[in-house]
């Protein structure tokens, strides 16, 4: 724990740190920060979805300033835990320093459920499904990394 700020330090690690792990980052950010300082990274960085940023405006939380960021960004920071929110992530997880602690919660991946959308709408409704698990596990945050 940062016992500057006395705020658990929390890595969001997926894929390409484009969608899943950035809904997290933005709903710790706006559920959390007061008890947690979050971070997102991917395994690669494939950019800022616009879907995850347009569902997530529809709830009040803007993540476009947010950046899309390679897992080797943050080799010298320290985190308590890192959350891996994808298999793939979780599989090819690097060793942290400081012995953070990995936790596995895995979700859907927003774009591949909308990949047979017929409309723009039904496509949405992925992101939003997805976008609503994520700020549920968020909303039982910190002690669902204890348990």
């Amino acid at each position: 724990m940062d016992t500057e700020n006395n705020k658990l330090k929390i890595l969001f690690l997926c894929t390409g740190n484009s969608c899943r792990s950035q809904m997290a980052e933005g709903w710790t950010r706006e559920l959390k920060s007061n008890v947690i300082e979050p971070y997102s990274a991917g395994i690669e960085a494939y950019g800022l979805n616009p879907n995850a940023q347009k569902v997530m405006k529809e709830v009040g939380i803007d993540i476009s300033g947010q950046e899309s960021k390679h897992v080797d960004t943050f080799k010298d920071l320290s985190f308590d835990y890192v959350v891996t929110v994808c298999g793939h992530a979780h599989e090819q997880c690097p060793v942290f320093s400081g012995g953070a602690k990995v936790i596995h919660v895995g979700f859907d991946d927003p774009p591949a459920l909308a990949a047979n959308a017929k409309t723009e709408e039904e496509g949405l409704k992925m992101y939003r499904g997805v976008r609503d698990e994520i700020r549920d596990f968020v909303k039982i945050l910190p002690h669902a990394l204890r348990a």
